[in-house]
C-alpha cells in the first residue's frame, strides 16, 4: 500500500516538475535543477526509500511501465542516488533504464531485442526497444541516426532523440563514418572507453561545467571499432562478408569469467559540446590513461566479429541463416555476427558459435536488431547502420 501510494505521488511530482524534459530519452540525464533536496520526499528514511524503489524496480520491468523507475530518479538527488544504487546494468538484469545503459554491454544469456525503422525520405534511422512495432505507435525510442552524405564519405550522426543531430547538442553520443567506396566504416564514441580521462583532451574533464571553460576547446571522437566489408571482385552473387574489429572490447571478454568495459560515467550525456573541428583520438594516444590501452586498434587481443556463413538451400535457391523467426524477408543486408577466434586461444566452441548480433528485414523499412554481451546498444546500432549504406563494390 505504501509503495502504491508513493508511486502515484511520484507520478504527480514528475508531471509537476519535469514535464517536457523526457521527450524520447530513456531517462533524464540529471535530476532537474529546480528540485529542492529539503522536502518531504527527500527526508524519507533511507531504509524505507530503498525498499520503495526496489519494489518499483522489480515490478516495472518493461517500457512504458518502467517510466516509474525514471520518475523515482527525477524526484531529487537522494532519490536519484538510491535509484542508481538499485538499478543494475543490462548485463546483470537484461533491462535498459538510463542513457548510460546504451553504452553498457548487453546480457550474456538472452539478447536484448530491438527493431529499426528507416525513413528514406529523411535519411533517418530510429532504434526502438521491443520485438516489433506496436499498433499504438508508442514504442520506446532508444537511439536515432541521420545519414549525411559528403564528397568522399558518409556520416551517420547518432543521437538520443529523434529530432536533434547536432554535435553541439547534449544528445549527441557518437557517429559512424564510411570511406568513399562504402567498404570500411569507423565507429566513433563521444565518450572515452573504460571511462579513461585524458589530462587535457577527454570530454569528461571539461564537459561537467561548460560555463567555466572556454567554448573554443575542441570536442573529441574516440575510435572504438572498425567495420570492413570484403570487395566482391568477381561480382559473384551471394551474401556480404564483413569483419568488425572492436577496439574497445578485449578478446578475453568472451572467455569464461571474462569481462568487458562497462562505463558508469554519465557526464558525457549532461552538457553540450562546443562546435569545433573534431580531432580523432585513437586509443594509442598518450593522453589516455593506461586502462584504455586494451582497446588499441593495433592490439591483436581486441575482439573481432565476423558474419556467420550462410548455407545454400537447394529447394529455395537462396542463402539461408537460422534467425529463429526474427527475420522474415530475404535481403542482402541480413547478417549474424559471431566471434572470429584463432584456434590458439582458449575459447570454447559454444562461445565461438554464439550469435552476438543479428540484424534482418521483417517488412518495408523495418528491421530487427538483437544483441548480446559484450556489445552495447550503441555499438550494435552503429554496426547495423553500416549495412544501410550503398556498397557497389561489395555486391
Amino acid at each position: 500500500m505504501i509503495c502504491r501510494k508513493n508511486e502515484e505521488a511520484i507520478g504527480v511530482i514528475h508531471r509537476d516538475v519535469v514535464k517536457g524534459r523526457a521527450r524520447t530519452f530513456i531517462a533524464p540525464d540529471m535530476a532537474p535543477s529546480g528540485l529542492i533536496e529539503q522536502g518531504k520526499w527527500a527526508n524519507l528514511p533511507p531504509e524505507l526509500l530503498l525498499d520503495i524503489i526496489r519494489r518499483v524496480e522489480e515490478s516495472e520491468t518493461d517500457w512504458p511501465a518502467r517510466t516509474v523507475v525514471v520518475f523515482c530518479a527525477s524526484v531529487c538527488r537522494s532519490w536519484r542516488n538510491a535509484t542508481k544504487e538499485i538499478v543494475k546494468t543490462p548485463e546483470e538484469c537484461g533491462r535498459l533504464t538510463f542513457p548510460i545503459s546504451l553504452k553498457q554491454p548487453g546480457p550474456r544469456d538472452s539478447p536484448i531485442q530491438c527493431f529499426i525503422k528507416r525513413d528514406m525520405s529523411k535519411s533517418t534511422y530510429r532504434l526502438y526497444y521491443g520485438l516489433t512495432p506496436s499498433e499504438a505507435g508508442n514504442d520506446k525510442l532508444l537511439l536515432a541516426a541521420k545519414r549525411i552524405r559528403r564528397a568522399t564519405s558518409t556520416d551517420f550522426i547518432i543521437s538520443l532523440v529523434a529530432d536533434e543531430f547536432s554535435r553541439a547538442s547534449n544528445t549527441y553520443i557518437g557517429k559512424l563514418r564510411s570511406n568513399f567506396l562504402g567498404t570500411k566504416f569507423t565507429i566513433f564514441d563521444s565518450q572515452a572507453p573504460d571511462n579513461a580521462v585524458g589530462s587535457h583532451t577527454s570530454r569528461q574533464s571539461w564537459r561537467f561545467n561548460l560555463k567555466q571553460v572556454s567554448p573554443k576547446l575542441p570536442s573529441y571522437n574516440y575510435n572504438v571499432a572498425t567495420v570492413s566489408y570484403e570487395l566482391n571482385v568477381l561480382r559473384t552473387r551471394g551474401p556480404r562478408r564483413m569483419h568488425c574489429m572492436m577496439h574497445s572490447i578485449p578478446l578475453s571478454s568472451i572467455r569464461v569469467g571474462g569481462t568487458a568495459s562497462t562505463p558508469t560515467n554519465e557526464q558525457s550525456f549532461s552538457s553540450p559540446a562546443p562546435k569545433a573541428k573534431e580531432p580523432i583520438i585513437p586509443f594509442s594516444s598518450p593522453n589516455l590513461q593506461s586502462s584504455s590501452m586494451v582497446g588499441n586498434p593495433s592490439n591483436p587481443e581486441s575482439l573481432v566479429l565476423k558474419n556467420k556463413a550462410p548455407r545454400w538451400h537447394e529447394q529455395l535457391q537462396c542463402w539461408c541463416l537460422n534467425f529463429k523467426g526474427r527475420v522474415t524477408v530475404a535481403s542482402v543486408k541480413n547478417f549474424q555476427l559471431v566471434a572470429a577466434v584463432d584456434p590458439s586461444f582458449d575459447i570454447t566452441h559454444a562461445e565461438q558459435e554464439k550469435v552476438i548480433l543479428q540484424f534482418g528485414k521483417i517488412g518495408k523499412d523495418i528491421f530487427t536488431m538483437d544483441y548480446h554481451y559484450p556489445l552495447s546498444a550503441f555499438q550494435a546500432f552503429s554496426i547495423c547502420l553500416s549495412s544501410f549504406d550503398t556498397k557497389p563494390a561489395c555486391e
